[in-house]
């Protein structure tokens, strides 16, 4: 059965190809040993909420930790913080573990961080725990059309 990140793609005919894994914790470091994949190419799709009340997908490397001060200046408010397990579940409809930018229940303004672009391919959540999906990042781009900022340390 296909997830709705998946048909996400497939309604917008971008290629790509299904991976999955056994789950058995959160993090997209635990994703990409478990399929043997770069950690910079595996990248973590996060929620944060900014400080005047909206929310916004963070897309990042798995191997830098996003800079929410950075985020913040770059969006142009006060602070940025992680959204709760509670907020990022119900504005995307996915459990925390599988959160995808395809297919969210909520359209939220997507930041990623430059860093994504120095690989052809990347490897994201699919919209379910274990579930991983790989395409290319012009796909990603042309496709969540996000703002590229730099949001790594």
């Amino acid at each position: 059965m296909s997830s709705r990140g998946e048909w996400f793609l497939i309604e917008r005919e971008i290629p790509f190809e299904s991976l999955e894994y056994d789950f058995r914790e959160k993090g997209s470091e635990y994703a990409a040993k478990a399929l043997g994949v770069p950690l910079d190419a595996m990248l973590k799709s996060l929620v944060s909420q900014l400080s005047d009340s909206r929310f916004v997908f963070v897309i990042m490397p798995s191997s830098k930790d996003v800079s929410l001060k950075e985020l913040a200046r770059s969006i142009g408010v006060k602070e940025a913080q992680m959204a709760s397990e509670r907020d990022a579940q119900r504005l995307t409809g996915y459990l925390v573990g599988g959160i995808s930018p395809f297919g969210a229940r909520t359209q939220l303004p997507v930041y990623v961080d430059k860093g994504i672009l120095k690989h052809g391919e990347i490897y994201i959540n699919g919209g379910r725990r274990g579930l991983i999906l790989k395409l290319r990042t012009r796909d990603l781009v042309g496709t969540l059309d996000p703002t590229v900022i730099d949001l790594g340390r």
